[in-house]
C-alpha cells in the first residue's frame, strides 16, 4: 500500500492540535482568544475529518486483504473481498490526495478580503462596455457566495460601462477565489453600433489586490503627497464648490490613487489610503514570490495583466481559458457569474496540481 503512503507524523501532529484547540476552548474566557481558537478548529476541521476516515479505511482495507490471503476463505467470499478492496482502494486514494491538497502550503492572503480594479484597454467605447459586464459578473458572483461589494470609484465610459472601476469585495476567502482573475481578459462580439454585423475584439484588464490591514505594512507619512482637488464630472453644485477629491501620491514608488466618489474629503482619504496600501502590500507579495520562483514564476496568480488570460466569445457562446486551454459553451451563464465557478475549480486545480508536482513557488 506504498501508494498510499502519507505524512504520519506530521498527521498526528494535526490531530494533536486539534485536539489542544479543544480544551483550550473550553477553558478560554477571552473573547479575541475564543474567535482564534474557533477560527483555526474551522480551518482544521476538513483535514482532521479526512484524516479520521483515510485511516479507518486503510484499516478496513488491511482487514480485507488479511481475509483475501486466509487458504480457508470459500472462493465466493474471496471474491466479495476482492470486490471490496478495489472500492476501498479508491476510496482510501481519493481521501490520501484531498490530505495531500490540505497540506499544500497555504496563501497567507487567500482568507482576505480584496479590491478589484477593471479597467478598459483596446477598443475604445466597447472596451469600456466590456468592462462594466466583466464588473458585473464578479458583481453578481459576490452576491452568490454572499460577500458584500462596496464601490471605491468609477470613470463612466462615453456609451456606457466603465474606463475604470474600483470595488471592495469583503467576506471570506474572497482572494482564495479571485485571485485567477488578474490579467487581461479579450472580447469579441459584434458591438451595438457597428451596423454591418462585423465581430470587434477588444480587451479589459482586471486586478484582484488583497486588501491590506495597516498592520501589514508601515506607510511613513513622509512617503506620502497628499492633494486636495475639485472632483470631476457630474455632481451639480457640490462638485464646482468643494475639493473633495484626494489624490494621494506614494513618492518612493510613484504609485498615484485618485478617489472623488465621496462627498466627504475625509472618506476619499480613507478609500485612496486603502487602495494605496494594497498595491503596495500586492508589490511587496510579488517582490517576495519573484525571489522565491526567480525565473519559474508561475503565471496562474501571479497577478500579471501583460498576459492575456481568457477570451469571451460572444458570437459562439464560450469562454475560453488560454492558461489551462479550457474551453466553455457556457457564456451567458459566465457572464451572469452562476458559470463563474466552473472555471475557477479548473483553474484552483491546476495551480494545486503544480503545487503537489513541485513546479510552483
Amino acid at each position: 500500500m506504498s501508494e498510499f503512503v502519507l505524512p504520519q507524523e506530521k498527521l498526528d501532529a494535526i490531530l494533536a492540535r486539534d485536539a489542544a484547540i479543544a480544551r483550550e476552548l473550553e477553558g478560554a474566557s477571552d473573547p479575541a482568544q475564543i474567535v482564534a481558537l474557533s477560527r483555526e478548529a474551522s480551518q482544521l476541521q476538513g483535514i482532521v475529518a479526512a484524516i479520521g476516515a483515510w485511516r479507518r479505511v486503510s484499516a478496513e482495507r488491511a482487514e480485507a486483504a488479511a481475509l483475501i490471503e486466509d487458504p480457508t476463505l470459500d472462493p465466493e467470499m474471496r471474491a466479495l473481498a476482492e470486490e471490496e478492496q478495489g472500492r476501498l482502494a479508491a476510496e482510501q486514494e481519493r481521501l490520501a490526495q484531498a490530505i495531500r491538497v490540505a497540506l499544500l502550503p497555504k496563501d497567507a492572503a487567500d482568507e482576505r478580503s480584496v479590491i478589484l480594479e477593471v479597467r478598459a484597454g483596446t477598443g475604445g467605447d466597447e472596451a469600456a462596455l466590456f468592462a462594466g459586464d466583466l464588473f458585473r459578473m464578479y458583481q453578481r458572483y459576490a452576491d452568490l457566495r454572499g460577500w458584500k461589494v462596496e464601490l471605491v470609484s468609477a470613470s463612466e465610459g462615453a456609451m456606457g460601462g466603465f474606463k475604470e472601476i474600483i470595488a471592495e469585495i469583503h467576506g471570506e476567502g474572497v482572494f482564495a477565489r479571485l485571485k485567477f482573475e488578474s490579467g487581461v481578459h479579450r472580447v469579441q462580439r459584434v458591438p451595438d453600433t457597428e451596423a454591418s454585423g462585423r465581430i470587434h475584439t477588444s480587451a479589459a484588464t482586471v486586478a484582484v489586490l488583497p486588501l491590506a490591514e495597516e498592520v501589514d505594512l508601515a506607510i511613513n507619512e513622509s512617503d506620502l503627497r497628499i492633494d486636495t482637488m475639485r472632483a470631476g464630472g457630474a455632481g451639480g453644485q457640490h462638485v464646482n464648490k468643494t475639493e473633495s477629491a484626494v489624490r494621494i501620491t506614494h513618492l518612493p514608488s510613484g504609485l498615484a490613487v485618485v478617489v472623488q466618489d465621496e462627498r466627504s474629503q475625509h472618506r476619499n482619504r480613507q478609500k485612496a489610503m486603502a487602495i494605496l496600501r494594497s498595491r503596495l502590500f500586492e508589490m511587496e507579495r510579488q517582490r517576495l514570490a519573484d525571489a522565491r520562483a526567480a525565473d519559474r514564476r508561475v503565471q496562474v496568480g501571479s497577478g500579471d495583466r501583460s498576459e492575456r488570460i481568457r477570451t469571451y466569445n460572444f458570437p459562439q457562446g464560450r469562454v475560453t481559458d488560454h492558461r489551462i486551454n479550457l474551453t466553455l459553451y457556457k457564456l451567458d451563464q459566465v457572464i451572469e457569474g452562476s458559470g463563474l465557478d466552473e472555471l475557477i475549480e479548473a483553474l484552483v486545480t491546476e495551480h494545486q496540481a503544480r503545487l503537489l508536482a513541485g513546479d510552483a513557488a
